[in-house]
């Protein structure tokens, strides 16, 4: 295919996640003033949307608390800093086996709830955006399986698209881009659809660039996509993912390194990521601009004025 870089490209910034890094780096956020000071930093930094998770402000553990999704939303948006935000809708899926010998019951981590449950803090936070993801895989942590049925995702998806905030499809690998594709022809996902290839994630998608343009390949050609991998090939798929026309994620969710030795803040991964992005002649984007592109509907929690 013909080289098509993008010349305006929006940057994430994915500030926390729901991995166990809380004890690997002091500036991994925890509280919700944490994550939504760090979300701050990242905007003002160069990130037009930030991608949110929460966390048990004591012990840094991943949680669901809608209470806390509404406290980190409040408190961004009531920063003098606009930017648009991002939610997962991610948890809940979780299953947890056994051994190979004893699968059932199911252990310690666990998590799976209903789609009106894990879209909760969706609707009451009405983020721009909030993730599904779209697909079932396993990840290189022993037993674990990340759950998302065809049904659960066609429910998730309607709400969502009910509710009126962009779904970001995040595609793990192609079998993933190909159930989005259902998702949008059935008229669950409003087309254009936005995606993020995740890529370099055991055991989803390598992030070796034949694997990554298959990827891209199977993105239509009308769709908003951005890429990111993890650890030490982040800012080299920053360069990647502009050459292959899309947008770029970085953040503390993927990352913890600015350099070998040196732990990363979220705005040094953004500001890190804006300069590789000028430096190949192309431009980012702000907020306003994204929701234009995206056709976003920027709105306060329910509740508020």
């Amino acid at each position: 295919m013909p080289l098509a870089m993008n010349s305006q490209v929006f940057i994430t910034c994915a500030v926390t996640g729901s991995g166990a890094t809380q004890d690997r780096s002091p500036h991994v956020p925890r509280s919700p003033q944490q994550i939504a000071d760090s979300a701050i930093d990242a905007a003002k930094a160069g990130a037009a949307i930030v991608h949110c998770h929460v966390r048990d402000p004591e012990t840094g553990a991943p949680s669901r608390d809608p209470a806390l999704y509404r406290e980190v939303t409040e408190r961004i948006r009531d920063s003098d800093t606009d930017v648009v935000l991002n939610l997962t809708a991610g948890m809940g899926g979780d299953l947890v086996f056994g051994s190979a010998d004893a699968p059932l019951p199911l252990t310690k981590g666990t998590d799976m709830v209903g789609a009106s449950e894990r879209v909760a803090h969706i609707a009451d936070c009405l983020p721009e955006i909030c993730t599904l993801d779209c697909g079932t895989m396993n990840f290189a942590e022993a037993d674990y399986v990340m759950t998302n049925t065809p049904g659960m995702l066609r429910s998730m998806g309607k709400m969502m698209t009910d509710l009126g905030v962009k779904p970001e499809i995040e595609a793990f690998d192609t079998g993933h881009l190909w159930l989005a594709k259902s998702l949008v022809s059935e008229g669950i996902l409003d087309n254009p659809a936005l995606v993020q290839l995740c890529m370099g994630i055991p055991w989803g998608a390598p992030d070796d660039l034949n694997t990554f343009m298959a990827m891209v390949n199977n993105v239509p050609d009308d769709w908003n996509w951005s890429a990111f991998s993890i650890g030490r090939n982040q800012m080299a798929y920053v360069a990647a993912s502009v050459l292959a026309g899309g947008n770029v994620r970085v953040g503390l969710e993927d990352n913890l390194w600015l350099e070998k030795g040196v732990l990363a803040t979220n705005a040094q991964l953004v500001e890190k990521a804006r300069g590789i992005i000028e430096k190949m002649g192309a431009t980012v984007i702000g907020p306003d601009a994204v929701r234009a592109k995206l056709g976003l509907t920027k709105r306060a929690p329910r509740g508020t004025s």
